[in-house]
């Protein structure tokens, strides 16, 4: 990997590694939440829902910005902004102060990835295998961020556990100033050169031009891979955020006692699954180097559908079997994101990268945040199974608009993909 490369690299593990640990430690205070406030599953879930929801709406502005700025900026403003959000969660009193503070989170959070996933498909070079780092960082971030979270939660409030949470978001932002790196992007005033193979071509920063550069966004293959993207944030916030109180509730995983302490066996499975997506996005980010994305993403989301129909029913066989399925779901739950930003990146031309990304996000997190209420409506409504095969088939869906996907054009080649 080419010095550059490695820079953008780090940087952009470090910053994504701090989005996850933020995103993926919501769920383990969504179990204390639930009887600190007294609120049932679909009312948290719809609040929740709310602030990782704005995560997508504003992918949209980010991606434009990155587009004609740069990403620095953006993704340092937007550690800051997620630490900030956490600083406020810590002082909630009710559930409308911690729909507040999720709500400056999700703001803050929407920087990111239109900015980071933008500078890595323009300014790097070996493109797969920063994708594959970048999202090892994220999965560092989302294991070890909630991982910490459960540890410390054993011997401190949830309180004082969200406001530690902001230590390490100081620290990346001070080693962000450090590291230098060429992006691929140049500014001048409102307007950017945007580079692609070296050809350089300059685009005002107005309404008009956003309208005309998204409709030939949409004109191509992006369309059926951003409803794709859609059906996966559904599945992946779905399952996420009432997977540690699903997985208390199963039989073999409620609280012990140990040394006077209680401990929560469901939050390290939780995290336990989280630490092997770390493979995953590794796996999944090189895999595109090897074989065509459009079989890649096939293959990692027919497995999440077999997942998520036998999750609960094995949990009823045995200990060793449900974790083996918890480690395939998690491998497979990360292995899909850079194989998708892949193939993002194959079906739009590099000077709208930006966009491309601001629309993938608005899907991933903005319509994937409906999985949030949607679960908390089902399991408040039915019960554990009943979601897990409805969330098993958004996923089906999504498979087979894959296999459409391989019939269509490329937006960049124009040939059949």
């Amino acid at each position: 990997m080419e010095a550059n490369d490695r820079s953008i690299a780090t940087f952009t593990m470090l910053a994504h590694g701090m989005f996850h640990t933020y995103e993926l430690s919501i769920p383990l205070f969504v179990v204390v939440w639930l009887d600190t406030f007294s609120v049932s599953a679909a009312v948290l879930g719809a609040v929740v829902s709310v602030g990782y929801g704005l995560v997508g709406v504003g992918a949209i502005p980010s991606g434009l910005l990155a587009d004609r700025y740069g990403s620095r900026t953006l993704i340092l403003v937007s550690v800051a902004g997620m630490g900030i959000g956490f600083f406020l969660l810590s002082l909630a009193t009710d559930i409308f102060f911690i729909g507040g503070a999720i709500v400056l989170w999700g703001l803050a959070a929407s920087l990111y990835h239109p900015a980071g996933l933008s500078l890595i498909s323009r300014g790097a070079t070996d493109r797969g295998s920063v994708f594959a780092h970048h999202g090892v960082g994220g999965n560092i971030g989302t294991a070890f961020g909630p991982l910490i979270a459960a540890v410390l939660l054993v011997f401190f409030s949830w309180r004082v556990v969200v406001a530690l949470l902001i230590l390490p978001a100081i620290a990346v932002i001070l080693l962000g100033y450090k590291i230098s790196f060429e992006d691929g992007n140049a500014s001048t005033g409102a307007s950017v050169t945007g580079t692609d193979g070296g050809s350089a071509t300059t685009r005002s920063f107005n309404l008009r031009s956003m309208l005309a550069e998204s409709r030939l966004l949409f004109s191509a293959g992006f369309t059926v891979i951003f409803v794709i993207v859609m059906l996966y944030g559904v599945y992946y916030r779905g399952l996420l955020t009432f997977l540690p109180d699903t997985i208390a509730n199963l039989p073999r995983f409620e609280p012990v006692l140990l040394f006077g302490r209680t401990v929560e066996p469901a939050q390290y499975v939780y995290t336990g699954l989280l630490t092997v997506g770390i493979f995953g996005q590794y796996v999944g980010g090189n895999v595109t180097n090897h074989v065509r994305t459009e079989y890649a993403l096939f293959g990692s989301l027919a497995v999440l559908v077999v997942a998520a129909f036998v999750f609960i029913p094995v949990s009823g066989v045995g200990v060793v079997p449900f974790l083996f399925v918890c480690a395939v779901l998690g491998f497979c739950l990360y292995a899909t994101a850079p194989i998708y930003q892949v193939l993002i990146a194959e079906s739009a031309a590099a000077d709208v990268h930006g966009l491309s990304y601001g629309f993938t996000y608005l899907g991933m997190f903005g319509v994937g945040a409906l999985g949030a209420a949607l679960s908390g409506f089902v399991l408040t409504t039915f019960d554990a199974p009943t979601l897990f095969a409805v969330l098993g088939g958004f996923a089906a869906f999504a498979t087979v608009l894959v296999l459409v996907a391989l019939r269509l054009p490329s937006a960049t080649t124009g040939e059949r993909a």
